[in-house]
């Protein structure tokens, strides 16, 4: 019996293991062999568990097959640890490339091209007396040089390598090869190479013979579907219609999180594993979503990791202020760090600078707010009615207006974040609250002047979140030197009010926070009803903090 396929999340995908696009339907393969043609070298740039590797391999193999070229990946990744060694670090990538070529080519000289290399003394020159051997060694069928993880590669090993690289280009196509893909994360002019002597080198620099830069996408709509359904093509497992939208708002084509939702719902869901004529349903999708986000997989921390880049914290913290003017951080954010974190796969810039997908929004507020989280001493029984199983929202936004008050300053002070600090920290709050058993969705992005939150709680607990739920709407908004409060106030009502009736909600919350100078506690902390536009007789409750 054939073994059944599964979403892959971790290293490159093989068609007889997993669900997978066609890797060469993701780059733009005319352009890619039009580049090789023309004896250009590129890179090829994408966010982490994109599937770059993935589609390095199908190129090679492809190249290969077509018998113009000898093409050849490595990965050399190998030789980050070496750092500014540079001997141990081309050594490490010479025994990459020889590796490689045996592996995907069946030379065997490759050892001792190696060993002729390092004869000489300097190793500034190993890798290019390498490549000259194997270029030489077959003339008639030009080399394509195919190097993954190259930006893992740090200070002067790096360097090294890049003017290796750009010290034989004028060999090619005969004597060196005729195109180099270099592959990683960032694209080469975000290289930061920092030398002993902390001169800073940049890859633009470096390596200056750069003619194209190309960025591995996400899937579309279309291909984030059709990867699902060769799960119901396969096993016969249908999927709600309604997960679609959802799934592509969560992920919108990020293919680690579309293949790591599609392994939750298949795989880690034993009951849709072991009853494949069972539909994977909305609900069921939504409780795989949140397992996803609360295992902390090694995708998302790397995402937080590179939370504390000042250059990532500049652009992530006027996001998730929401509060700031986007003109005026225009000026205050350098092209090149926008630039930056959109590589990282990080935000999307239209049709408005943002958190790139609704699971990225979720992940990163938590991870900046985890050591704050776990130290609130609030129990969600506290905030539960024990006759309705209501989650008593106004009863938890007085408190929290108490723990502002009392811990804010303590807390806020010193957090990298501080300019996002007061609704993270009621993020931080209502997470350790409504972790208890229900889920919150975020929205904010640069320039909307509010976060806005959904709280959806369990009202039957042998359910859980597959039986009818509470749905309240909290939005935040800041109060700074020279806004009218009451403006802020009217604003929030109106923006608040909408926000429910899109979301569905039949409770809905404003909190203010009052970061204006020398306002006293006593003149922030109030709290008031405003009637719910367009509902006669409800109210809205406002926090001021």
């Amino acid at each position: 019996m054939p073994r059944e396929k599964t979403f892959n999340t971790a290293g490159p995908s093989k068609p007889e293991l997993h669900y997978m696009i066609d890797p060469l339907a993701r780059i733009d393969l005319p352009e890619v062999e039009a580049l090789i043609a023309q004896e250009r070298y590129f890179v090829l740039h994408a966010p982490r568990q994109t599937g770059k590797t993935t589609c390095l391999l199908a190129l090679m193999n492809h190249l290969n097959r077509e018998g113009r070229y000898r093409a050849l990946y490595a990965n050399i990744e190998v030789a980050q640890t070496a750092r500014g060694n540079v001997a141990e670090g081309i050594g490490a990538v010479l025994t990459a490339l020889y590796e490689a070529a045996r592996l995907y080519l069946g030379e065997s000289r490759g050892q001792a091209w190696a060993h002729a290399a390092r004869a000489n003394d300097d190793p500034h020159t190993w890798l290019q007396r390498w490549l000259t051997e194997f270029s030489l060694a077959d003339p008639d069928r030009p080399v394509v040089l195919l190097l993954d993880e190259v930006d893992a590669l740090v200070g002067d090993t790096l360097v090294s390598l890049l003017r290796q690289l750009r010290a034989g280009y004028t060999q090619r196509p005969r004597a060196f090869p005729q195109s180099v893909i270099l592959c990683g994360v960032r694209d080469v002019r975000d290289y930061r190479i920092h030398t002993p002597g902390q001169e800073v080198i940049t890859g633009g620099s470096a390596f200056n013979i750069k003619a194209e830069s190309l960025r591995l996408g996400n899937f579309t709509f279309d291909e984030t579907k059709a990867l699902w359904l060769q799960h119901t093509e396969a096993t016969g497992q249908r999927f709600d219609d309604a997960i679609w939208e959802p799934l592509w708002l969560d992920t919108e084509g990020q293919p680690w999180l579309v293949n790591a939702l599609g392994h939750e719902c298949t795989w880690k869901d034993k009951t849709l594993r072991a009853d494949r004529t069972a539909p994977v349903t909305l609900e069921r999708y939504q409780l795989a979503r949140e397992r996803l986000i609360q295992s902390r997989a090694t995708h998302l921390d790397q995402l937080a990791d590179k939370l504390s880049e000042p250059r990532v914290h500049r652009v992530i913290a006027a996001i998730l202020e929401s509060e700031a003017d986007p003109a005026a951080l225009s000026e205050e954010i350098a092209p090149d760090d926008l630039q930056y974190v959109y590589d990282l796969g990080l935000i999307a810039v239209r049709p408005m600078v943002r958190i790139s997908n609704r699971i990225y929004r979720e992940v990163i507020p938590r991870e900046l707010t985890w050591t704050k989280q776990v130290y609130i001493t609030h129990e969600t029984a506290w905030y539960v009615d024990p006759a309705t199983h209501r989650l008593q929202i106004p009863k938890l936004l007085t408190a929290f207006q108490e723990f502002f008050r009392e811990h804010s300053d303590a807390w806020l002070q010193g957090f990298s974040y501080r300019e996002a600090g007061p609704q993270l920290l009621l993020q931080a709050f209502l997470q350790r609250i409504v972790n208890g058993g229900g889920r919150i969705n975020r929205e904010y992005g640069l320039g909307r002047k509010r976060t806005d939150l959904l709280i959806e709680w369990p009202l039957d607990p042998d359910q859980g979140l597959l039986g009818p739920k509470q749905k309240g709407v909290i939005e935040c908004k800041l109060v700074r030197n020279g806004k009218n409060p009451e403006a802020v106030v009217t604003e929030g009502i109106a923006q608040v009010a909408d926000y429910a009736d899109r979301s569905g909600a039949k409770e809905a919350y404003l909190v203010v926070f009052d970061r204006r100078d020398a306002i006293p506690w006593e003149a922030r902390i109030w709290q008031r009803e405003y009637p719910w536009p367009g509902k006669p007789g409800q109210t809205i409750g406002v926090w001021g903090m």
